[in-house]
C-alpha cells in the first residue's frame, strides 16, 4: 500500500497522479482527481462550503446535525479563513525556486488540494502551509515547518483512499516544492478515526496540549468554544522509503 502512494506526482497540470496499483485503486470511483486549488476564489469559496457538511456536521463533540443558522456561520467563516490562509497573493518582490520549480514564487507557502469527481465537484480537500510549530519543551520555543490541516471527504467517498491520496499529495507539496523534510499536523485526541489514519500513514505523536479550544456547534443551536486536547504529529518525508523510522 505504501508503495501505491509513493508513486503518486505531480504533473505540469497542478494534478496528482492516483494510484496504479494497492487498496486505493481497487476501491477509487472512476474520474477522481486530485488537483491544487492554486489560490483561486472560487475554488476556495466552494470547498469552503463543502467542509461545513463534510467536517463541521457531526464533528466529534459536536451536535449530529446543524441548524441553517449555524450552517450559514460556519460556511460564511469557513470561506473567509480558507481566502485569508489559501487565496494566491502576488509579492513585490519575491526569489524564485530552481529546477523544475523555476518561476515559483518563495512566498506561495500555502496550497489547498482538492479532490474533484468527474463532475468537477469538490468532494475532498487538505491544506498545507508553512507556519510556526510550538515545540512544548517548557522554553516557549517554536520553528518554521509545513502544517497539514482541513483535511476532510465527503460522506459518499468515505473509506475509499481518497484521504490517504490528498495527505500524500500535501506531502508532496511540503518535500518536493518547499523543500521540507518533515511534515506536521494537529489533531484533536479524541478524533479517534482521524489518529488511526494519520498513524497507518506514518505518523507519530510528539506531543499534546489539553489546554487547547475548538469550536463546537451545539444541540441547541449555537457555536460554542469548547475544552480539546490537541496533539501535534510528525512525519519524515525527505529521507527515503526509511526515513520516518528514523524521525
Amino acid at each position: 500500500i505504501l508503495l501505491a502512494y509513493l508513486a503518486i506526482c505531480i504533473t505540469t497540470t497542478t494534478a496528482f497522479a492516483p494510484p496504479t496499483f494497492g487498496l486505493g485503486a481497487l476501491f477509487r470511483p472512476p474520474n477522481i482527481k486530485i488537483i491544487k486549488s492554486d489560490g483561486d476564489p472560487e475554488r476556495l469559496e466552494e470547498a469552503g462550503k463543502f467542509f461545513v457538511d463534510a467536517f463541521w456536521t457531526g464533528k466529534v463533540g459536536g451536535a449530529d446535525t446543524l441548524s441553517s443558522k449555524q450552517a450559514f456561520q460556519l460556511e460564511r467563516q469557513q470561506v473567509t479563513e480558507f481566502n485569508k490562509r489559501y487565496r494566491r497573493r502576488v509579492a513585490k518582490q519575491s526569489g524564485r525556486l530552481p529546477g523544475n520549480y523555476a518561476g515559483r514564487s518563495l512566498d506561495s507557502n500555502s496550497e489547498l488540494v482538492l479532490c474533484v469527481n468527474g463532475s468537477d465537484e469538490v468532494i475532498g480537500c487538505a491544506g498545507i502551509e508553512v507556519s510556526r510549530i510550538k515545540k512544548m519543551d517548557g522554553y516557549d520555543s517554536s520553528f518554521s515547518g509545513p502544517i497539514m490541516s482541513n483535511l476532510a471527504i465527503s460522506r459518499k467517498y468515505r473509506r475509499k483512499g481518497l484521504a490517504e491520496d490528498l495527505v500524500k499529495a500535501a506531502e508532496i507539496i511540503a518535500r518536493r516544492e518547499w523543500g521540507y523534510d518533515d511534515c506536521y499536523l494537529y489533531v484533536e485526541k479524541r478524533n479517534t478515526p482521524a489518529i488511526k489514519l494519520y498513524q497507518k500513514l506514518g505518523y507519530k505523536s510528539i506531543w499534546e496540549d489539553d489546554t487547547a479550544t475548538t469550536l463546537l456547534p451545539t444541540g441547541d443551536g449555537r457555536i460554542a468554544n469548547g475544552k480539546t486536547t490537541i496533539v501535534c504529529m510528525k512525519k519524515r518525508v525527505g529521507a527515503g522509503l526509511f526515513g520516518n523510522l528514523f524521525g
